[in-house]
């Protein structure tokens, strides 16, 4: 499943209030197979992974084209994600994000993630599905706060040859306690919407782009091309950007080339 994090634009201001480890709680949940893609770029998807097979993937997302001065953050993510009976699937995702500037050089951590796809109808090509997506720090846990995001959301498919369109959108919200003046959790508002695109261009090329609304940790807007492989893989690649990367000087510290590679097995 999926997200990203506004706290990539506020670094420098933020090292400075907290002297222990700025958290940059980039919420890169993203999953998309040859058979069932458990998310587009971000936001999850209403298709789960079939029961009894699994799925792996690695993301590189690095930050382009960077802050004005100082590193630029480099976030690596390797997923799993397994289906279980009745339309469920469970992930888990282990993000690291490293700047040689900070100390430590890297932060780490764990999101554990849940997906039930509660109703489908392939006439109609309508699916709808409910999770919940939690966020664990592995490192510099005296600095950082953990926190989930719950959603629901509906899908269309546009019955139209082999190249109709599929809609997705939805709410999420999100649990998080920010009651340590000391400790950061998640950043900006905690709720909003998730919407989706995805435009088949070919037998093996699809036009794909998704949103979370809010200027917040997940807030990012990321459009891309993913591309189906040989041997159930899946090569998607992309651009995300923070939904508050316009203001001021932002633009050049909230955007990131969103690249991965998955396979289904």
């Amino acid at each position: 499943m999926a997200g990203h994090a506004l706290g990539i634009s506020r670094v420098g201001r933020t090292l400075a209030l907290v002297p222990t480890v700025f958290i940059v709680l980039l919420f890169v949940l993203v999953a998309q197979s040859a058979r069932a893609q458990s998310t587009l770029f971000n936001i999850p998807s209403t298709d789960t992974v079939g029961k009894g097979m699994g799925y792996f993937e690695f993301d590189f997302l690095p930050e382009a084209p960077g802050p004005d001065t100082g590193a630029r953050i480099v976030i690596y993510n390797p997923r799993f994600i397994a289906g279980l009976p009745h339309n469920a699937e469970v992930g888990v995702n282990i993000p690291i994000y490293h700047n040689s500037d900070w100390d430590p050089s890297s932060l780490s951590y764990i999101q554990p993630n849940l997906k039930w796809k509660y109703y489908m109808n392939d006439a109609m090509g309508v699916a709808a599905t409910a999770g919940v997506v939690v966020n664990a720090p592995l490192n510099s846990r005296d600095g950082q706060l953990a926190w989930a995001y719950v959603y629901g959301n509906f899908s269309k498919k546009v019955k139209s040859g082999n190249y109709g369109p599929r809609i997705t959108a939805g709410p999420y919200g999100v649990i998080a306690k920010q009651d340590d003046p000391v400790k950061v959790g998640f950043l900006g508002k905690r709720g909003g919407v998730l919407l989706g695109y995805e435009q088949p261009l070919s037998g093996k090329v699809s036009f794909v782009v998704d949103w979370f609304s809010g200027k917040n940790s997940i807030g990012y807007f990321t459009p891309g091309i993913s591309i189906t492989l040989p041997h159930s893989g899946l090569f998607n690649a992309g651009y995300s950007i923070g939904n508050d990367s316009w203001e001021n000087s932002n633009a050049t510290k909230n955007r990131y080339v969103f690249l991965y590679y998955g396979v289904t097995f």
